[in-house]
């Protein structure tokens, strides 16, 4: 059964709320118990230090001084709270009690005088408060007096307190879940304004945003959240419609190339000669295609399962695919590095390889042919890096944000781009982002450029 949060919320509250109220009404009632039971026992304190100075010894037997006290009307009275007296001997038995007791006894618990504590008993149909105190004489106890009060208006009150407090504890309840539940409604108003919002915002209209609210509080936060959660999505299928736009019109190109070609070789007999230029430029559109297929595929890979790393020593790995670059494109490559030690790092070594083929191209496509490009491998503080150093011809700083991007590729001198995919330097970041390397570049227009690869310190 599917509950609303509106429901979820006045329940939780009202549930916390109903155990506080339940806490605050026991401590009530047990504040008011200890109070009346306190006040009943002073009483009894009171009374027994009054007689206790009354009674002496007559042959052999325990009396008060004044009989006649008895006899007072706040010991006949039942209805005027009154005071209860039994003068009992060592083994209990009644040697006299206020004419109030009737044909009733206190009750007499041998050990219970010495703390000088009272408690709670049935005496025939009454309840009292008892107390018991030794009774001695010439330093040698001779018995024990028993003093108790009633307890039943005192009981009554408590039963009535109890009740009291039974019957309200669900009116309250039930209040506070009305109160709770009108409380959440209200307060997940704006909640409720924002998926309205947003079930309005569908593809075609991802420029829209939603209002934030006045107050700074979570709810502002929930919208401008949502809101740039908005951006980022536009911004995706923003590139993404870009990226389908670029791809379909790299592609196009090379199958335009290949399509004319092949109707001018069906049109007329060609020489061998003529078939053999028709066929390599065919065989150039091809190899463009497949190598632009190639690198999509290995675009749209990157982020696809969880990539593995393993130790990786930096300088040896560097020094291995610089003399493998060197030997396949016939440039100079040289490396340097300032560390004594070995360098290890945390790293997929077939990105690695990915990253460092794509930006060492990059370089060889960008600098005149008799130059050289550098590879730098160091540490500061604490994190390996590794540099790919060209002379080459510099990026224009306004395109310095472009260059990761897709299928961009910067004009020549001549205002044209430079032939390639426009894909290598988008693979490299994607990949470096996945592996936990951060990709920084620096460029002067003229002098070359210096793509920084900064690896994790967490080996």
């Amino acid at each position: 059964m599917n509950v609303s949060y509106k429901e979820r919320i006045a329940r939780r509250l009202t549930l916390v709320t109903a155990l506080i109220v339940l806490v605050v009404f026991a401590i009530i009632y047990l504040v008011v118990n200890y109070t009346v039971v306190q006040s009943i026992d002073r009483e009894l304190k009171l009374e027994t230090d009054k007689h206790v100075g009354q009674i002496f010894l007559v042959n052999g037997e325990i009396r008060f001084v004044h009989k006649d006290e008895w006899l007072e009307q706040e010991h006949s009275q039942i209805q005027l709270n009154p005071i209860f007296i039994e003068i009992v001997d060592m083994e209990g038995g009644s040697m006299d009690r206020s004419p109030n007791l009737g044909e009733h006894h206190l009750s007499f618990y041998p050990g219970r005088a010495e703390n000088n504590e009272a408690w709670t008993l049935k005496t025939g149909e009454r309840e009292v408060r008892q107390m018991q105190i030794p009774l001695n004489h010439a330093g040698k106890q001779e018995g024990y007096m028993l003093v108790a009060k009633s307890f039943e208006d005192a009981r009554e009150l408590l039963t009535n307190l109890r009740n009291i407090l039974m019957i309200l504890y669900p009116g309250i309840l039930i209040s506070l879940f009305l109160a709770m539940r009108y409380l959440a409604g209200k307060s997940i108003q704006p909640i409720q304004k924002i998926i309205q919002k947003t079930n309005l915002i569908s593809q075609s209209n991802l420029n829209e945003r939603i209002p934030v609210a006045d107050p700074n509080d979570e709810i502002a936060q929930l919208t401008r959240s949502i809101n740039e959660l908005l951006a980022r999505l536009e911004q995706a299928l923003t590139r993404e419609k870009q990226f389908t736009s670029d791809a379909s019109h790299e592609l196009r190109t090379p199958l335009a190339v290949l399509r004319g070609t092949l109707e001018v070789l069906i049109r007329k007999p060609r020489t061998s000669e003529e078939y053999v230029e028709k066929i390599k430029m065919a065989l150039g559109s091809i190899d463009r295609m497949s190598g632009m297929i190639d690198q999509l595929l290995s675009l749209a890979r990157v982020g696809k399962g969880k990539i593995s790393r393993e130790e990786v020593e930096l300088v040896s790995f560097t020094k291995d695919f610089a003399q493998q670059a060197e030997l396949d494109s016939g440039r100079e490559i040289t490396l340097e590095t300032n560390l004594s030690t070995r360098l290890f790092t945390l790293v997929n070594e077939k990105s690695l390889q990915m990253i460092l083929t794509n930006l060492t191209q990059n370089a060889i496509k960008y600098s005149h042919q008799a130059t050289k490009i550098g590879f730098q491998v160091g540490s500061h503080e604490g994190s390996p890096y590794l540099l790919i150093i060209d002379e080459g011809k510099g990026i224009d700083k306004d395109s310095l944000d472009k260059i990761f991007d897709p299928f961009y590729r910067e004009a020549n001198d001549a205002g044209n781009p430079v032939q390639g995919t426009g894909l290598g330097l988008a693979i490299v970041k994607k990949l470096a982002t996945e592996s936990g390397m951060r990709v920084e570049v620096e460029s002067e227009k003229g002098k070359g450029s210096t793509f920084r690869l900064i690896f994790s310190a967490d080996i």
